[in-house]
């Protein structure tokens, strides 16, 4: 019945959204060799990235070629199937401007169509599709998918989710909101890379505990109160996970290099 229910929920937005709202299955298969995919109103859409800014200086001073760390994808991921750049939805917060580079570890080049998503929580903690699961407040554990893990979302609601197809130059570019944080995780945001029809990467982005302390004391980070866990306490947290950090007039803009390895072989 839920699977039922999310599948008519995804056409019934397919059809609304039209060119705005690509299958993510499909788009996976399209950057794996096709430069267009056809939608479920009938329409092909050429793939492009989406960056509006030219950031080589910001990622001048994240520049690093050594594999980037996996982490596990958490409890909380599932396709959200939506192709977009702001991810924000009405949810308030502090807005951040994020923008990665993927590129390949052992060559260092950029990796063109690499289909990047990332997903977090909200300022109060808590995640679109398992808010329940996510409250800490009795919610049942999240529902699993099949073998690989994916979450069987809960709810209809979708915020703070979003994919983007990377550049020639290995560069997406998202408009969300500095995350919040829950018992037992420092604030981080989750980040899968796939390149062709694979997960290729999957990590986690970090904050600068000073940067994370002047957020989460502003509205309406500050009503979440008794925060637990912090960097140097994360089981999960490295400092190769640091984004690089600068204030803007209406936010801030972080920056990383992801480094994938498309062939596996851990170089």
């Amino acid at each position: 019945m839920g699977n039922d229910h999310e599948g008519q929920r995804v056409s019934r937005r397919r059809l609304l959204a039209g060119v705005s709202s690509i299958g993510f299955g499909a788009l996976v298969a399209a950057c794996a060799g096709k430069s267009a995919v056809t939608t479920s109103t009938g329409e092909t859409v050429t793939l492009e990235a989406v960056t509006d800014a030219d950031l080589t200086a910001l990622f001048a001073g994240a520049r690093t070629c050594t594999l980037t760390a996996s982490t596990t994808q958490g409890p909380y991921y599932f396709d959200a199937d939506k192709i977009r750049t702001d991810i924000r939805e009405d949810k308030p917060g502090a807005k951040l401007r994020l923008a990665l580079q993927v590129q390949d570890s052992e060559t260092c080049r950029p990796i063109p169509d690499a289909v990047v998503e990332i997903w977090h929580c909200d300022a109060g903690g808590l995640y679109s599709g398992a808010e329940a699961a996510s409250s800490g407040d009795g919610g049942a554990p999240p529902p699993r998918g099949g073998g690989d893990g994916d979450l069987v979302p809960a709810d209809d609601t979708r915020y703070l989710r979003g994919a983007q197809v990377t550049n020639q130059g290995g560069i997406v570019e998202f408009t969300t909101i500095w995350p919040g944080w829950y018992r037992g995780r420092t604030v981080h945001v989750h980040v899968m890379v796939h390149v062709g029809a694979e997960k290729t990467l999957t990590t986690q982005l970090m904050f600068d505990e000073a940067l994370n302390a002047q957020v989460l004391a502003t509205e309406p980070y500050a009503r979440h109160t008794g925060r637990d866990t912090f960097n140097d306490d994360d089981s999960i947290y490295r400092p190769s996970m640091l984004l690089k950090v600068i204030r803007a007039r209406d936010g801030y803009v972080g920056c990383l290099v992801l480094n994938a390895d498309p062939d596996h072989d851990g170089a």
